[in-house]
């Protein structure tokens, strides 16, 4: 068995894993073991449905040292108007670029694909290639876990609900393959849902032909409040004084996402329905009214089982069309995973720490890794910040990132490189340092204001579920 050693062993080369190793090696002389399974990096993105897009602008996806994209502006389609998002395709031959020209070059980085890695024997890790080759891995520093928030797409695994034979049930990757049905029904109600119902409409399938399962109804963020550049600037953090002017005047948590909704910060597609999941999807305002045209949506509970002509609900049984094609599009996304301090001795677990940014977030942790702090320091700088799934989670995600902004605003030294960092939304609205300075002194204030008035709401919510008046 053959020994290498390194500073870090980074275990994953998705998102999250490259934007660290790329912060890690452009602020350290550390050298990196990189193992993934894959036989390239992406993640997630290998396997993704054909048709996908990141749901925020290519401006500030990917990692630190390479821009994604043009930074161009969409003349046409249900993006018009706005940044360019990237599509699947494009974020792969990007991490793909990005190793091959950056990581590998600069000659302290070693990467294993199609590799496993294995547990820690004897104090030393161990990587088993395809080909069976075994190496020892003597790790001087950390080893970092970039799979913790795991991402699970539906063609990962097969439908989480039975299929009998005669129906045909495909992810949202066979879409651009499939022969044309009379019939379309989508089965889930997250952003992949939302996108698969997008891409049959902008190729000419009537809404009426589409049935839409949705055992939740999603609250979702508007495009236009998370563009980068000068131009949107103003949209920006108009949205940010609307956030916290409702923040303020909420009475409870329910009349705070009435507000938020009132003043343009959160959108649901269907105003009569109560949302009760939350996970980030952010929408254009056409891509909103193309959605709110399927007018045959099925709000019965999750799919238990399908067979031809009828589908079992939680809540009763539902006649269908017998052809009709089933487009399953249930997933977790970002796994849901309980947050756990980012920095232990020996070991970084790398997690959100701002709200829904994962490949920022991997980036600062790298950053914040650099400094010469011990680990409780660290960790007071990295507050984990929960993917959400229910809408109280838009509270608990915002209290653990305004904490961490805040921290972040006590130190000098971190505020520049974030006012240069290109996953840094908020870099992309300064024109430099003073103009940063000037910001911070008046968001600083609005953000403790804010966490003091969401503790209050989730104390009261906490009071209440334990049966104790507020």
């Amino acid at each position: 068995m053959q020994t290498i050693e390194a500073d870090y062993l980074v275990v994953g080369a998705g998102a999250m894993g490259m934007a660290f190793v790329d912060t890690l090696i452009t602020e350290t002389d550390a050298t990196v073991v990189l193992v993934d399974r894959n036989d390239q990096p992406g993640g997630h993105w290998l396997t993704a449905y054909p048709f996908v897009r990141l749901h925020q602008p290519s401006a500030y996806y990917g990692v630190n040292s390479r821009r994604l994209g043009n930074d161009s502006i969409d003349a046409s389609g249900w993006n018009e108007g706005f940044y360019e998002l990237a599509g699947g395709s494009e974020v792969v031959a990007y991490y793909d670029t990005v190793m091959r020209q950056h990581l590998l070059p600069s000659g302290r980085v070693t990467y294993f694909p199609m590799s496993e890695y294995l547990a820690d024997v004897d104090g030393a890790a161990r990587i088993r290639t395809l080909g069976g080759g075994d190496y020892r891995v003597e790790v001087r520093r950390r080893t970092v876990d970039a799979t913790y928030l795991s991402v699970i797409v539906p063609s990962m695994r097969p439908p989480l609900y039975d299929v009998a034979d005669g129906v045909t049930c495909i992810p949202p990757n066979g879409l651009p393959r499939a022969p044309v049905h009379d019939r379309y029904v989508i089965v889930g109600a997250g952003k992949t849902a939302m996108d698969s119902c997008s891409w049959l409409m902008r190729h000419g399938i009537a809404p009426k032909r589409i049935t839409w399962i949705k055992p939740r109804e999603s609250w979702v963020l508007d495009r236009a409040v998370v563009q980068p550049g000068h131009q949107f600037a103003r949209r920006v953090l108009a949205d940010f004084s609307a956030q916290s002017r409702a923040i303020k005047q909420a009475t409870s948590i329910d009349d705070l996402y009435l507000k938020l909704e009132k003043f343009g910060c959160l959108m649901r597609i269907d105003e009569t329905v109560e949302p009760t999941m939350y996970r980030c999807a952010i929408l254009s305002q056409a891509e909103l009214e193309n959605l709110r045209l399927i007018t045959d949506v099925v709000r019965m509970g999750h799919v238990r089982s399908v067979e031809p002509g009828r589908i079992a609900l939680d809540d009763g049984t539902l006649d269908t069309d017998p052809s009709a094609l089933y487009v399953d599009c249930t997933g977790d996304g970002i796994g849901l995973r309980e947050a756990t301090p980012v920095f232990s001795p020996g070991a970084i677990t790398l997690q959100s720490v701002r709200t829904c940014q994962p490949a920022f977030s991997a980036a600062v942790t790298a950053r914040i890794e650099a400094m010469d702090a011990d680990d409780d320091t660290k960790n007071d700088y990295c507050w984990p910040v929960e993917h959400p799934t229910n809408p109280i989670d838009w509270l608990t995600m915002s209290v653990a990132f305004n904490h961490n902004q805040l921290r972040w605003f006590d130190d000098p030294e971190l505020m520049a490189w974030l006012n240069r960092a290109r996953l840094n939304a908020v870099s992309h609205m300064q024109s430099g340092d003073e103009d940063a300075a000037a910001g911070a002194a008046v968001v600083a204030p609005r953000l403790r204001a804010a966490n003091e008035k969401l503790e209050e709401l989730l104390s009261s919510t906490r009071l209440n579920s334990a049966g104790t008046p507020s």
